[in-house]
């Protein structure tokens, strides 16, 4: 049997292929949108991509189980669970739904569909059974339903989709299926999650790529719950300093429910001139992505330039600035070279951000303009109508400049109408965060001023300050 892990930094995201190397044949399981890894991967080791699935209707990025599916005619399986409200749309017309018990082979190797919801009514978790070796299951995809020391969020539904208060069914459904079928394992099963540290699925994932039953059965934070029976003692820790979820994800939901967009294979992005993207920048027509270290966004920009910088985490803030749903303008990235523009583009395909139609290597030849910052020290010269923090609510919580509100950078761009006319002091932790927020703000007509430093500059500021008597 192979397993390969495929693991996606910027969304701190894994999927699957497993195959069997009898046979040739593989399966993909919560593949991004991206998909010519999965081919590669297969061709590599001499197989094909027969099948397709994914564990649940995913809120972080958006599906490739269209995509792959297209790209190499491999049969789709989704989720049949979850009742009504939760079937799959009509991009999923030709897919098998999966039951509770349902099972795939590919080869010698059987995927059995585990119904564990929690995190999402329709969830399933995959047992993997390599029948060259043995008919029982030695690993369990688990998708969002428990990470490397956590388990998925159950209020998703809320803060992503409109829902009202489902966190509480949702963490009580988690608690069953952690109880009923996790548990229920043996403690040898390897565990394999969809995410890793620094995902929004969960508040405290680990670093660590995979585990075992016995070992989350032991060290986990919630085992101490289950083996006391103790369910409202789990809900009120579950629920308690969840992330802030980002407000693209509502968008994934919905997307991921229907069906993205097929794209098949995609052209080469064309190189601007500048004399060319000075035309369609001043008639408004593209929106340009700074895709540089936000140093050097403030030695100036292409007015109205959204600050993206660098790939590592190009989905993530690229969903924080940039709205498909409401944006109809192309974007064109300013970036080093052809080859680094063609890998943002394939980030930004992940959340969904399909409209790239070029690139510039250089401002030379542009219009800029320097955005407006302030130092830390410099604040009471100043008269702002609002001090802006856009970290986390627990990097809030934790300290914040006197007098500031917050805001999280994932939701500041849909809530721009609670932001009061004038002047805006916006600070992050160091200054990257509040650099690609105070882009989108100033795009959408918000008269914003970055506090140089950020949080660090500022409380180093204060120490730094003689005491007053």
């Amino acid at each position: 049997m192979l397993l390969e892990r495929l693991y996606d930094d910027d969304l701190a995201h894994a999927s699957y292929v497993i195959g069997c190397q009898r046979t040739g044949e593989a399966i993909v399981v919560d593949p991004r949108r991206d998909v010519q890894v999965y081919l590669d991967l297969a061709a590599k080791n001499g197989m094909t991509v027969t099948a397709v699935t994914e564990t649940h209707i995913h809120a972080d990025y958006l599906s490739g189980t269209r995509e792959l599916a297209s790209r190499t005619g491999a049969r789709m399986y989704v989720s049949g669970e979850g009742g009504p409200d939760w079937q799959y749309g009509s991009g999923f017309q030709d897919a098998s739904r999966m039951m509770h018990g349902h099972r795939i082979s590919v080869g010698n190797v059987t995927i059995e569909a585990v119904h564990t919801p929690g995190h999402t009514p329709e969830h399933l978790s995959f047992l993997i059974a390599d029948g060259a070796a043995s008919s029982e299951p030695g690993y369990v995809l688990t998708g969002d339903f428990v990470f490397v020391g956590d388990v998925g969020r159950p209020d998703l539904l809320d803060e992503a989709t409109g829902g009202v208060d489902t966190r509480f069914d949702s963490a009580r459904d988690l608690f069953a299926s952690l109880r009923d079928h996790f548990l229920t394992l043996p403690d040898y099963v390897q565990v394999l999650p969809a995410h890793g540290s620094g995902s929004a699925c969960g508040k405290a994932l680990g670093a660590v790529p995979s585990s075992t039953v016995g070992y989350e059965r032991r060290f986990a934070w919630w085992a101490p719950y289950l083996e006391a029976g103790d369910e409202q003692g789990f809900i009120d820790t579950l629920l308690n300093d969840q992330p802030d979820a980002h407000a693209y994800f509502a968008r994934m939901k919905r997307q991921n429910r229907i069906g993205p967009a097929v794209l098949g294979e995609l052209a080469p992005l064309a190189e601007y001139g500048a004399s060319e993207l000075r035309v369609d920048v001043e008639a408004d027509r593209v929106v340009v992505v700074d895709t540089r270290h936000h140093s050097l966004v403030h030695e100036g920009t292409v007015p109205g330039a959204l600050n993206v910088p660098g790939l590592a985490k190009a989905a993530s803030y690229g969903a924080w600035v940039y709205d498909p749903e409401t944006e109809s303008r192309p974007l064109v990235l300013l970036i080093d070279s052809a080859d680094a523009a063609a890998r943002f583009r394939d980030h930004l395909l992940r959340v969904g951000i399909d409209r790239v139609d070029g690139f510039i290597t250089t401002l030379e030849g542009l219009p800029t303009a320097q955005p407006k910052t302030i130092a830390a020290t410099d604040l009471d010269q100043v008269d702002a109508a609002l001090l802006l923090d856009v970290r986390n609510r627990t990097e809030y919580t934790a300290g914040h400049i006197p007098g500031a509100a917050q805001l999280s950078g994932g939701r500041a761009l849909w809530r721009t109408d609670e932001l009061p006319p004038g002047k805006i002091l916006t600070y992050c932790q160091s200054g990257v965060r509040n650099s690609v927020v105070a882009s989108a703000l100033r795009r959408a007509g918000h008269d914003v001023i970055e506090i140089e430093g950020s949080y660090n500059a500022w409380v180093t500021a204060t120490v730094s300050q003689p005491a007053t008597a």
